[in-house]
This record gives structure tokens, sequence and C-alpha cells, in this order.
């Protein structure tokens, strides 16, 4: 698969070849069952006391499931066909007591293990988003931000499914099929028997359609995901798809992925749709052969009529919870599927840094690069950027200059850490940059791009995203400085205005400033700007212009900018071709040399 260069990252390029090989691939084989449910009993550690309580409930209810047909034989044999009435009501009012507790049982049982299933989907989920927020920026780099969606929600919801609902029924399943039969053979093990030719039927067509659905299940979980980061991707970049007339192609792509999804789920429910019909067919079988037997031996006085019907009713209760358990199964290999692939995530290496000894480090701003080489793919024929030196005093401004995939991007995520250089060293005030914590750095570091990023909250909760605990004074002080005040004072609620995710109701130049003020309330000691007045006019870019440099005043800042007027002032500039240094210098001494740099500058002119 090829990827596409982005912002901070690379995005993989999905194309129609590449979904019709994933269309032709295998799929993949059975979860790890005992792996993955260890780990999810693991999450209801903290409450194994009301599970406990739960699993008695079950207990009593098929109990009290199995007393009653006992109760109901007994009232037929010893009352009704003895037309004995005295004690008969009092024998009614137990049979009523038992249906009565059972379904009080059965729904304490229900409520508490509801409880315990949404603490326990609630571990999980605030897991998952936790890891998520510790995992590198590769991690992000080279997945659908939809498919990860899809894990945070339908994943995680198969299993809250099945914990509400399946783990009781799974469990009292059990127990009121050991339970019957053992009644059943104390009333007559030759009534057992017969009942009991079934289960092989049951087992070879149990194991022929399970199958098939365990491995497309897990499919249909992934083409779900693969959808969703389809669907959620081009609604985030409709703009994009319809500035470059891609409709059709994005209808091409949803149409295989959705095809993709159709067939795998039709194919899951044929086959799981397939288990209460068999299941069915063999009840009835079986209660047929029962209730002829049992006719049979009570015409010649083997068995009492109240016996027969206390055995068909529990020959009934004997494929019931077989019933019951073909049905849930189908239920607990897509919470399997899903669970594994939540754990999958939570599974991936996290950013960890080895040495906490300069946690508190003061960042002065003494920025060098020695001999850094770096590529994001192992695979690539050559790196992104290969042996790069400088070095930046505290407070200079450095200008990054280069044709796109020249690298500039490239040094800007290796010193916010994004990604860890394959050779070289980069030193920050003659430390390694390994050797600072990665929440000191970013914490002292603030960015300003090309299409800055606003969150649904208002203007003043976006600009105080750059320090948390900042002051209202603080952020009004911080609007001024970046030259947005006047503009945010004019918003239907000023400060307190509610923007939407993507910024909607502003421009694209008031979102810049924005972004500006939220890194001047930030404070950073290193300051990286990306393309920060590109795809700007030019009234909006003089206001940005003189915003920066309020911002750049006594900070080390880095700037990568196609419009050569945007750095005149830098301290020094670097020239970036095929991701090597090529000039590197002051703007005097680079135009004294007439050589890249130079060539830019008299271009620029014409």
């Amino acid at each position: 698969m090829n990827f596409i260069r982005k912002p901070f990252g690379y995005e993989p390029i999905v194309t129609k070849e590449d979904l019709k090989k994933d269309n032709k691939k295998k799929i993949d084989k059975p979860s790890d069952w005992k792996g993955v449910l260890t780990r999810i009993w693991k999450l209801v550690d903290e409450q194994r006391f009301l599970l406990i309580i739960v699993l008695l409930m079950v207990v009593a209810s098929s109990a009290l499931a199995l007393l009653g047909p006992y109760m109901i034989g007994v009232i037929i044999d010893e009352y009704i066909t003895k037309a004995k009435f005295a004690g008969l009501a009092k024998m009614i009012g137990i049979l009523v007591f038992v249906y009565v507790f059972l379904s009080v049982t059965m729904y304490l049982q229900s409520y508490w293990m509801i409880g315990i299933s949404q603490q326990t989907i609630y571990r999980l989920r605030t897991g998952l988003f936790n890891h998520l927020q510790k995992l590198p920026i590769s991690f992000f780099d080279k997945r659908q931000h939809g498919e990860l969606m899809s894990r945070m929600t339908n994943d995680i919801e198969n299993v809250s499914q099945t914990l509400n609902s399946s783990f009781i029924q799974v469990f009292s399943s059990i127990l009121t099929l050991v339970g019957t039969t053992v009644v059943m053979l104390m009333l007559s093990p030759l009534l057992t028997f017969i009942t009991l030719t079934i289960v092989p039927f049951m087992y070879f067509a149990m194991r022929w359609i399970t199958k098939r659905t365990s491995k497309l299940f897990k499919e249909q979980q992934k083409a779900v995901g693969d959808l969703n980061g389809m669907i959620e991707e081009t609604i985030s970049g409709q703009r994009i798809v319809k500035a470059f007339s891609q409709e059709s192609r994005m209808l091409e792509e949803f149409s295989v992925k959705s095809d993709r999804l159709k067939k795998t789920g039709f194919w899951a429910l044929i086959y799981s749709g397939f288990i209460p019909k068999v299941m069915n067919l063999l009840n009835n079988v079986s209660f047929t052969l029962v209730a002829a037997a049992g006719g049979i031996l009570a015409f010649y006085g083997y068995v009492s009529i109240g016996e027969i019907v206390i055995f068909t009713e529990y020959a009934r209760q004997f494929t019931r919870p077989l019933n019951d358990l073909a049905n849930q199964f189908n239920t607990v290999l897509s919470a399997i599927a899903g669970a594994e692939r939540v754990f999958a995530i939570i599974d991936e290496k996290t950013e960890v840094d080895a040495a906490m000894d300069n946690k508190n480090y003061k960042l002065k701003g003494n920025v060098t690069f020695e001999n850094v080489t770096f590529q994001y793919n192992q695979d690539e024929e050559s790196p992104t950027i290969q042996h790069v030196s400088f070095h930046v005093e505290a407070g200079q401004t450095a200008a990054l200059l280069g044709a796109t995939g020249a690298g500039k991007t490239t040094i800007m995520q290796l010193l916010a850490r994004f990604y860890e250089v394959n050779e070289g060293k980069i030193l920050i005030d003659n430390i390694p940059i390994d050797k600072l914590p990665r929440q000191t750095l970013r914490s002292q570091t603030a960015f300003v791009l090309q299409d800055p990023f606003l969150f649904e909250m208002t203007v003043r909760e976006n600009i105080r995203y750059g320090k948390l605990n900042a002051t209202d004074e603080e952020v009004l002080e911080a609007a001024k400085e970046a030259n947005a005040h006047e503009f945010i004072k004019k918003l239907p609620n000023g400060y307190d205005t509610v923007l939407t995710a993507d910024g909607g109701e502003i421009s694209q130049g008031q979102k810049q400033l924005l972004s500006i003020a939220r890194a001047l309330v930030a404070d950073p000691a290193l300051l990286l700007l990306d393309e920060a007045t590109s795809s700007i006019d030019t009234v909006t870019e003089l206001k940005i212009q003189e915003a920066l440099e309020r911002l750049m005043q006594g900070r080390t800042s880095f700037v990568i900018a196609h419009r050569l007027n945007t750095v005149q002032k830098a301290d020094l500039v670097f020239v970036m071709e095929g991701g090597e240094l090529v000039e590197s210098g002051s703007q005097e001494e680079l135009v004294k040399q007439k050589g890249r740099y130079y060539n830019m500058l008299n271009n620029s002119k014409k």
C-alpha cells in the first residue's frame, strides 16, 4: 500500500486494486478464546463479590425452574388423578410461590449483572481511550481514524451486549442442562437415553455451523471497521473530495467496502440462522420420541401420567438450554472478535521515556542536529532525511526552505519526538533529546500548523487549550497579541461562542489567529511553524505576520514557508533538497554564496 504525506504524518492511499486484493485475502483464523476471556475476567476483579451473588441467584433460579415441573407432576399423580382435594390448594400455593420467587431471582440476577457489565465495559473503554493517548503518532499515521472509532464503539458495544445477557444465559443453561439430566436419570434412565439420542446430531450440526460463523463474524467486524473508517475520512475531507471532483471515486470505494460487509454479513447471518431451525427440529423430534415412548411405558404401567408430564417438560427443558447455548454462541463469537480487536490496540507499544531525570527541566531553546538520518518505513529506498547537521541558538529563528518532500516537516516531527532518529543525535540545550521526557519537551513546545485544528468548544476554551490553567485575563491578552480580539468580539457570544469541530463559523485566517493565540498562552520555549501563512489573503496575512513576530520574540523558532517574504527576518536559513541540508547560514551569507537560496530570491521577484 502506498502512503501520502500529510502535515506531521503519513496516511495510506486506498486504491481499487488494494480493495480487490483485500477481498481475496484469506479470512483470519478464530480468536484466542482463552486469552480474550481471561483478560475480560480480570476486568471484573473489582466486582467479584457481586458476581458471586449473581451466580447464586442463577443457581437458585435454575433449581426453582427444575422444581416447578416436578411439583406439577406430583400434583397430577397425588391429587388430580386420585381426586384428592385435601391439601391441593396448599400445593398450588407453594407452586405459585416457586414461580414468583423464580421471577424475583431472575430479575435480581439480571439487574445486578447489568451493573457489573456496564462497570466492566466502562473500565475497558476507559482503558482503551487512555492507551490511545499514550500511543505514538506513527500508530495513527497508518490507520484510518474511523476504523479506530469503530473499535471504541461497535466492538466494545458487542462485548457489552454479551456481558449483559449472554453470561447469565450461558451459566443458567449449563446448570439447567446438568440439573435436568440428573433428575431425568432419577425418573427414568430409559427415557433419558431416548432424549440423549439427539445430542450427537446437535453436536455435529453445531460444529459444522460454528466452524463457519466463527470466521465470518470476525471478518464482519473487520469489514465494519474498514467501512466506518472510509465514511469518517470522506465526511471529514468532503471539501477536498468536491474540490477535486472525486465523488465518483468515493462512491466506487464505498461500494467495494460496503459490498464486502454485505457479503460477510450475509453469510454470517445465513449460517447462524441455521442454529434455531436445526435446534427446533431436533427439539421436536426429541419431544415426539419421549411422548411416544412415555405413552407406551404408561400403557404397560411402567410410569405414571404425572411422571410422563414431568419427563416431557424436562425433556423440553433439556433441549431448551442446548438451544440457548447454540444461539448465544454466535453472540459470544462476535463479542470475542470485538474484544480481540480492542485488546490488539491495548497491546500496542506506547511511547516510553527511558529517562526521567530531566522531568522538570526548563528549556532554553538551543537546538543541535548531529548527522541525523531518518526514514518512516524501513522498506523505503532512501531515507527521508540523511546526514542533517545544524545548530540554532536559543531565541533564534530558523527558516526551512525546499520543495515538497525535501524533509522540512520531518525535522519538525523529530524535534517534537513524534519519531525517533535512526542515526545521529538531536540535542536540546546539549541534552540528548531522548533524555528529555516527551511531556517535558512538548509542554514547552508550541505548534502553528498550516491547517489549524479547533475543538468543538468555546473560543475561550480553544485558546486555553495551550495552557489549561490559564486565567481569563491571560486568554484575553493572548488573543490581543495574536490580533484575534477584534473578530472574537464580533462573534455572537464573543469568547463564549461555541465553535464546531472544523471551525466552519470563522475564516481560515481567523482560525490561524486563534491557533497563534493558543501558542501565545502556552508561552513555549520552542516554536514550530508549518506553512502558517499559506492560503491566506494579504490583509489577514499581515495580521498573522504581526502576531507571529510577537509570538517568536525571544523564542527558538523553526519556520517552514514557501513564500520567501515570510522568512525575511529569519536569523538562519536552511535549504533542504532530497532529504539533505544543501545550504545553511544567515541570509546575508547565503546571498553572497549565490547558490540555491540566492536563486530562490531572484525567482520570487520575477
